[in-house]
């Protein structure tokens, strides 16, 4: 099976080279010409949003709370079709009239170069956690499968993506992106059968897992559920990474037509890790970590051509997520914190060679940070929760309100994202109709609420 990844990897980082060369400026590395059609746009939505979190980190959901766990992707989906309709259309017009690269660049213009610094530097510091959760998902499977110490893992995975991300950026990825999406979901559409077959079916999960909750799409509880919608459907249509991939839409049509199919492929992908999640649960309850289930399931639970194809896919996808993760770090250090603050006179052949050298740094900053992470949902949530919180109201006021001003912005982001750590560490949380609210949740309808009053006092004016 190892043999079978190195060779996977080799291919991908090739690719990536050959198409690399065609990127010649920094409009070709951050936004690929602005020349995507539905069918590229999904292939690199779908890949982005099917990494470490949707398999590992779902299957490991699924293993210790059973059927609830589809909650996870199928938010992620919902989000992805409020970004096909609602603010994907709206904000590409915005950035084609005035040649945006990333979201940055928008919230500079509609607020101020304060905002977009503030916001930039939070993505920063978050998006590198999310980049440490890929690498995670990457090492827990060859852990498992070949018997890789984490460290190695996490460094191979780092290798892989920034070899090829860094050639190219997203006109790169783009393209590597249409062969991981294939081996992605027929690595995972495959193995579904072999592992029910090898559990019984539905009952024979049914037979050996006694909890009634686990097979209950509510049975994770209230609290816990209301946390991923709040946080999850705001970050798959506010996330920078995704915006950024929309600007590069060459019209309207393909942003609806190709985000609107990652929205729903993913609402069906959603079943599959749940299933292999529970099915491993059956079949080998007491893993030292849930992270492991997906890894033990594919290693125990299908022969092996169907093993080494949904090894594939597994690595296929936590790679895929991480290239996009990486397109977001580039964006907010060179674009909207290096070029924007230190160096607004940078020639585009500079600006070029610097995303590419920061996108290698990067890759090494994610190396150390994973080596500390544990849980690959521990690192997606600091990301997803920073994001959502000090993100989503500004955006979306400044997309549908002429009266979202920027103080409003500021204020919005900053209480929201201070209320949040200040629940995480010391608060209780709050109480909405005998629901429990964990602090990401407080923090996002915060902010919400701050930007609200502060678009009712004030009458600023929309690009």
């Amino acid at each position: 099976m190892l043999a079978f990844i190195v060779l996977y990897a080799v291919i991908l980082v090739v690719l990536g080279a050959v198409i690399g060369r065609r990127a010649k400026s920094a409009s070709d590395f951050f936004v690929a010409g602005r020349n995507f059609g539905a069918g590229l746009l999904f292939t690199t939505l779908i890949a982005a949003n099917l990494g470490a979190g949707s398999t590992v980190g779902v299957t490991a959901l699924a293993y210790t709370h059973g059927l609830s766990a589809w909650w996870w992707i199928g938010s992620a989906g919902i989000g992805s079709m409020v970004l096909a309709f609602l603010v994907g259309p709206r904000i590409w017009r915005i950035a084609r009239k005035n040649n945006y690269y990333t979201l940055s660049d928008y919230l500079d213009a509609r607020y101020s170069k304060a905002f977009s610094g503030i916001i930039s530097l939070m993505m920063a510091a978050g998006t590198l956690a999310l980049f440490a959760g890929q690498l995670l998902g990457i090492a827990w499977i060859l852990e498992v499968v070949a018997d890789v110490p984490k460290a190695q893992g996490v460094i191979a995975g780092a290798v892989v993506t920034t070899l090829y991300f860094a050639a190219g950026g997203l006109l790169s990825s783009a393209v590597v992106n249409i062969l991981e999406v294939a081996v992605i979901l027929a690595g995972f559409v495959i193995a579904c059968p072999y592992v029910l077959k090898f559990s019984g079916g539905l009952e024979g999960i049914r037979s050996a897992v006694s909890s009634e909750t686990y097979f209950d799409v509510f049975g994770m509880g209230s609290s816990a559920i209301v946390g991923y919608i709040v946080m999850l459907v705001p970050s798959f249509f506010i996330s920078p990474g995704l915006i950024g991939k929309v600007f590069a839409a060459k019209d309207e049509r393909a942003i609806k037509v190709g985000t609107a199919m990652n929205g729903l492929v993913q609402l069906a992908f959603a079943v599959i890790p749940v299933v292999i999640g529970m099915a491993c649960c059956a079949k080998f309850p007491g893993l030292a970590r849930a992270d492991l289930a997906l890894p033990t399931a594919m290693k125990n639970m299908m022969p092996f051509w169907a093993a080494s194809l949904a090894l594939a896919g597994i690595f296929a996808a936590e790679v895929s997520t991480a290239d996009t993760v990486l397109y977001m770090l580039a964006g907010s250090l060179v674009n909207d914190l290096y070029r924007r603050f230190v160096n607004p006179d940078i020639a585009d052949r500079k600006l070029l060679l610097a995303s590419r050298v920061t996108s290698l740094v990067c890759g090494v900053a994610g190396v150390f940070l994973a080596l500390r992470l544990e849980s690959i949902i521990s690192a997606l949530t600091i990301f997803y929760s920073l994001m959502s919180v000090s993100l989503a109201a500004p955006l979306v006021f400044g997309l549908f309100t002429r009266r979202a001003g920027n103080a409003g912005a500021v204020l919005s982001a900053v209480l929201g994202v201070g209320l949040t750590v200040y629940m995480t560490f010391w608060g209780e949380g709050w109480s909405v109709l005998g629901v429990k609210l964990n602090a990401p949740t407080c923090g996002i309808i915060f902010s919400c609420g701050v930007m609200c009053i502060s678009a009712i006092l004030n009458a600023g004016e929309r690009d």
